[in-house]
């Protein structure tokens, strides 16, 4: 099976410079990419992720490197190699020590140099979707945030740094840690997993670090820990947030000292395990109410990884349901399993509280009651519980976006139209123009400062419009 070519995306509107840079890397087998302006490349970047970015410097001083910072706050793991006049080496020098490029190449640039400085790029920037990579290969995407996770995730699989994943319930953080031990130097060692939060708290301590035999009633035999079964390995803490407070301190003590001592036992068993915690719950929230340590936190938390809800990857949808379909019409004994448009349609514009997993549940609820090999809207909207809110259209969610953005200002403002209009960067005749056109009146929020001060408001669509808010 042929492997995609490595996608490069080059920015630049000097249109004799691109065919050049074009030719050259079409040649050396690249898939090249072009964007003229910063905005053109950001809309590139939405769509799918290079695994290489080459830019000109357009413009000079700060406005210059302003490209390198924009492309960083869009996909911060990938690298930048920038192209620039003799003029304005210090300014690359400068995007090199302090914006975070991968390297720059003064122009006129020598060619292999150039391909050089791609192929060491390559050589650190995460493989690209589609391509053959076998820890991943059991996490299907085309979503940019998802890919900007796994690259962060590849980054950090080849270091011993402890990684603490992110994400509501039913995301998938199971299966990006296993995908982090498999890119890592431990890929062929133990992988194993354990939920912190389904084990009571009189097994806990026994089955993380082991037991001798007489240590409590029950114990007929010594009985080696997770820790000791993923010696060498990795060691997943899932739900970390909800282990208990006494478990937490002797967590923090075989973190520290590379050692664990079994329950009953008088001495420690040294022990090589990398620890990567997965939570729905926000640590901080839980270390503010006491219920966490703090010292455990950054001892686990080294690097976060956040994943983001099935609802913020929706493009992910038909693509997971059918992998889902596959399955089970190998389970089913059934030649094939396939959506109706209309089914593909609701379960796009579902709210997927539940994530991937209910994504899973719904998928296979349908299947199993299908008659023939379509599944029909109808059987997916029964398998959702009844019909689901369809995707906004576009001219729904640009105009509910202006509008909180809108009371977002007059909150921050207190009603005060001209700070407003400055922050949104519109003159007032325009901003009020807005703000008529939204229902909004600036009074209505002063009139929150005023109750929240000393008394209640008097207004009662005031206070119908702030209770919506």
């Amino acid at each position: 099976m042929s492997r995609e070519r490595p996608r490069v995306l080059l920015i630049d509107d000097d249109r004799d410079e691109v065919e050049l840079l074009r030719a050259r890397l079409t040649n050396a087998g690249y898939e090249v990419v072009v964007a003229a302006t910063l905005k053109s490349a950001q809309a590139q970047l939405a769509v799918a992720r290079p695994r290489v970015v080459i830019t000109d410097l357009p413009g000079e001083g700060a406005e210059g490197l302003a490209i390198v910072d924009a492309l960083h706050r869009a996909a911060p793991s990938l690298p930048v190699i920038v192209l620039t006049a003799y003029g304005s080496i210090p300014d690359a020098v400068e995007a090199i020590k302090k914006r975070g490029a991968f390297d720059f190449l003064p122009k006129p640039f020598d060619g292999q140099k150039l391909l050089e400085a791609v192929a060491e790029a390559l050589h650190k920037s995460p493989v690209a979707p589609g391509a053959t990579a076998v820890w991943r290969s059991d996490i299907l995407t085309r979503s940019p945030l998802m890919e900007d996770v796994l690259a962060q995730a590849e980054r950090v699989a080849s270091t011993h740094a402890n990684v603490c994943i992110l994400g509501p319930s039913g995301a998938g953080k199971e299966l990006l840690a296993r995908a982090i031990h498999l890119a890592s130097a431990r890929a062929g060692t133990p992988f194993i997993a354990v939920n912190c939060g389904a084990i009571p708290e009189g097994l806990l301590e026994s089955e993380l670090f082991g037991h001798k035999k007489g240590a409590f009633t029950g114990a007929t035999q010594d009985r080696p820990g997770l820790f000791q079964a993923a010696d060498g390995g990795t060691l997943l803490l899932d739900e970390v947030g909800d282990m208990p407070s006494a478990i937490q301190v002797k967590l923090l003590r075989a973190l520290e000292e590379h050692a664990v001592r079994p329950v009953g036992a008088n001495e420690a068993v040294d022990v090589d395990v990398r620890i990567i915690s997965a939570t729905h719950r926000k640590l901080e929230e839980r270390i503010a109410a006491g219920a966490f340590r703090e010292d455990l936190y950054y001892r686990l938390n080294v690097v976060k990884l956040t994943l983001p809800p099935l609802a913020e990857r929706r493009e992910d949808i038909p693509l997971l349901a059918k992998y889902f379909l596959a399955n089970l019409a190998a389970r089913y004994r059934r030649q094939r399993l396939e959506l109706a448009t209309e089914a593909t349609e609701l379960l796009i514009g579902a709210p997927w509280p539940g994530n991937v997993r209910q994504l899973l549940n719904v998928v296979e609820q349908a299947a199993a009651l299908t008659v023939g090999d379509v599944i029909s809207a109808e059987l997916v909207r029964q398998a959702l519980g009844g019909a689901p809110p369809l995707l906004d259209s576009l001219d729904e969610a640009r105009r509910a976006f202006e509008r909180d953005y809108l009371i977002r200002v007059l909150k921050i403002t207190e009603g005060n139209v001209t700070h407003a209009a400055r922050l949104a960067s519109r003159n007032r005749t325009e901003f009020y123009r807005l703000l008529e056109r939204h229902g909004l009146a600036p009074a209505m929020f002063k009139r929150e400062r005023a109750a929240s001060a000393d008394t209640p408001a008097r207004d009662p669509v005031g206070a119908r419009e702030r209770s919506n808010v």
